[in-house]
């Protein structure tokens, strides 16, 4: 029979620790290599469901500058209109404003000159006014009551 000596059962202790140790790396890198598989996956997944809606997104910002740009153009022409109304009524006002007054006034002194008439002719006559439920005498032109 053969013995065993010290040296070889240090090299069979050795080589066993290699095996255990070989053995511990190598399912740690197929656990490894199982989780870069699923993180691929994911990221995959990721990705076909971003574009779309980087797609979505798009759209919508090009359909709200589309609406910006109508907004745009609808306030430059309220714009306009406004300042052509405004000048419309400034001809108006400068074309008419003065010939309605002297038309006003004429007839205001028309009708002072008639109704001056009749209070000379009905002075005595005493002018009541009502306000409220209340019968208030006015005062004729000279200051004294009727």
């Amino acid at each position: 029979m053969h013995t065993v000596s010290g040296g070889e059962v240090a090299g069979i202790l050795v080589a066993v620790f290699w095996a255990i140790l070989v053995s511990f790396l190598a399912v740690a890198l197929a656990r490894v290599a199982q989780t870069l598989k699923a993180t691929t996956k994911l990221v995959a997944d990721v990705t076909d469901q971003a574009v779309p809606l980087l797609a979505d997104a798009s759209t919508a910002v090009r359909s709200a500058q589309t609406q910006i740009d109508r907004v745009d153009s609808i306030a430059s022409d309220v714009q306009e209109v406004t300042s052509n109304a405004s000048a419309l009524s400034t001809t108006v006002a400068s074309t008419f404003g003065g010939p309605l007054v002297k038309v006003a006034a004429f007839g205001y002194g028309v009708r002072r000159a008639l109704g001056g008439r009749k209070e000379d002719v009905s002075a005595k006559a005493s002018r009541r006014t009502v306000i409220v439920g209340r019968t208030v005498t006015r005062r004729s032109a000279r200051g004294k009551r009727d």
